[in-house]
């Protein structure tokens, strides 16, 4: 890089932890200040944390990975997730905030009772907040490597020191600044992220050997250009066909069945975190509401299009995602890449900063407290900062025995395959008790070990061999093992007034929307995302009626979000 582009790197480094620490200037030796940013959080600045938080340094390069090797339709790997998001928005959102819970986890305690509920909430603790959330951390500091060896062909090792570097600045202002440093660093780090990738997206649309938006279409095949899948017998990694069954298992079961970091079935997690730091119920409904559009429906747009590109560019590239990584080299003037390689940066810390923060929320609230309870408030959020670094000391050990991510993730969606059931249930039925999250927990893991250990395992046949075992042994641990004691349930129920199957326990006097219209809200929340989506990619690729088509769907989704609104307690 030139001197220039050297320069803007390192002002958006500096400026970004010079806001974060100013942001946490406020954040008093509270707990709930640390973590849930004393739930003072409004509506927008949650919801873009939110989906800068779902922007790492990988995220373009995997996009661009699945349009290469897929299609544009192979983004339905994570396009599928929007059916759980909005069941977040419009089911669990105003449960959440109501909940008043500081981490997600400890909700087990307000809903479970007994020795099982005090060992699920520990042992998530460890497991989540340290062991998996470790390999999250180690995967995006090994996308960051790839990047930074791939656009100046560093060494492993300088690699390595280069993104311990920007852990560690990452580490400077989570952990004095707490979740409002997070909160506020991610819009800023947001808006820097989108700029860079809108550049790059319209210099590589214009470069000469693409031609424009028509020459894009004329030369890239119209089948890597469709929205959606051609169902056929192909495998999704190696053919621009997919199968029935695999298209089954994205669109109709994994958004539903599976724990996966930022797309939790009923929400959890960093979305979770999010909700419980808005300023009221409401605030967490909007925000979670501006988080699916703009993950969903704006952003994809711009990595689309650039990935599109290098087919055009690069045709023979065997390492596809390393297409997006030769744009920025070959295509950027000077200053521009700079602000591409701030870009990857911005979005690395963004999602490291959320990352560090969760997952001492973990060991400190619902971990260390239990263990050293009644101590002085400041003595845990100091705590807070010695397990926000340890978690960072882990992780980039972790990064060390890291050769690839793609086994880490068919790990987290397929290990967790069915357990999403009982992480909604839970709010909707009273049998649901602590026996069921446990036998929901361990099932996946125990048979999806089984047929890899039997060399069966498969995808989707054996995805979905581990979503039928897990829900059956579920509901088998949900009525045979001990249940919730009636007292506890009151108490949830009292405090959270859930919709559903209640019995005993039904609160009388619920004020919220009747489950029928948020059905209705959660169907036309898909229609406004997926509508203005593929509205806006069917403008782009030159088919202006079928892009007037699904903004009308959008249209019509939005309003009837907003006469639903207008008649039933969705929002207020």
């Amino acid at each position: 890089m030139a001197a220039l582009d050297v320069w803007v790197v390192a002002l958006v480094l500096m400026g970004t932890v010079g806001v974060g620490l100013w942001a946490g200037r406020r954040t008093s030796a509270t707990v709930a200040d640390y973590f849930v940013s004393g739930r003072s959080t409004p509506w927008w600045l949650a919801g873009l944390s939110m989906v800068a938080t779902t922007f790492a340094a990988d995220t373009p390069l995997a996009v661009t990975e699945l349009v290469r090797t897929s299609g544009i339709s192979g983004n339905w790997l994570w396009w599928n997730a929007l059916a759980g998001g909005m069941l977040t928005t419009f089911f669990f959102a105003r449960y959440w905030r109501r909940s008043g819970v500081t981490t997600d986890l400890e909700l087990i305690s307000l809903r479970y009772s007994g020795a099982p509920a005090r060992w699920l909430r520990g042992v998530k603790a460890v497991y989540l907040g340290l062991l998996i959330n470790a390999v999250v951390i180690g995967w995006v500091n090994l996308a960051l490597m790839a990047l930074l060896q791939g656009l100046f062909g560093l060494a492993y090792t300088t690699a390595l020191l280069v993104t311990a570097g920007a852990l560690a600045l990452t580490l400077l202002y989570v952990a004095l600044a707490g979740l409002r440093g997070v909160l506020v660093t991610d819009a800023l780090q947001f808006g820097i992220a989108m700029v860079g990738c809108i550049a790059l997206a319209v210099l590589v649309v214009q470069a000469p050997a693409v031609g424009g938006l028509s020459g894009l279409v004329a030369k890239v095949p119209a089948q890597s250009r469709a929205f959606f899948p051609s169902l056929g017998t192909g495998n999704v990694a190696y053919t621009l066909s997919l199968g029935v069954g695999s298209f089954l298992a994205y669109a109709a079961v994994q958004w539903w069945a599976s724990w996966y970091p930022g797309a939790e079935p009923g929400g959890g997690g960093y979305i979770a975190q999010r909700i419980l730091a808005a300023k009221n119920e409401r605030h967490g409904l909007l925000a979670t509401l501006l988080f699916n559009v703009l993950h969903y429906a704006v952003r994809p747009w711009p990595w689309v299009l650039v990935a599109a590109g290098t087919l055009v560019l690069y045709p023979e590239l065997s390492e596809h995602k390393l297409g997006y990584v030769y744009a920025i080299r070959d295509l950027l003037p000077t200053g521009l890449k700079g602000l591409l390689v701030a870009t990857f940066f911005a979005a690395y810390m963004s999602t490291i900063s959320t990352q560090l923060n969760w997952g001492a929320s973990y060991l400190v609230n619902d971990l260390y407290q239990r263990w050293r309870p009644q101590r002085p408030a400041i003595h845990y959020v100091q705590m807070g900062r010695w397990a926000t670094g340890l978690i960072a000391l882990i992780a980039l050990g972790v990064t060390t025995q890291l050769t690839e991510v793609s086994g880490a993730w068919e790990f987290l969606l397929t290990g967790s395959a069915g357990m999403g059931l009982v992480l909604m249930l839970r709010w909707y039925w009273w049998r649901i008790s602590a026996w069921s999250e446990i036998v929901a927990t361990l099932t996946p893991l125990i048979v999806y070990g089984v047929l890899l250990l039997a060399g069966s395992y498969s995808f989707p046949t054996g995805f979905f061999i581990v979503v039928a075992a897990t829900v059956a042994a579920t509901l088998l641990a949900t009525y045979l093992l001990p249940g919730t004691r009636p007292e506890v349930l009151t108490a949830f129920a009292q405090r959270v007034q859930p919709a559903g199957a209640w019995g005993p326990y039904r609160v009388a006097a619920i004020t919220d929307a009747p489950l029928g219209v948020l059905l209705l809200c959660w169907l036309c929340g898909l229609a406004l995302v997926y509508g203005a989506l593929f509205g806006l990619g069917y403008f782009l690729f030159l088919q202006p009626v079928n892009g007037v088509a699904w903004l009308l769907a959008c249209l019509v989704g939005g309003l009837g979000l907003w006469a639903l609104g207008r008649r039933y307690p969705v929002f207020g």
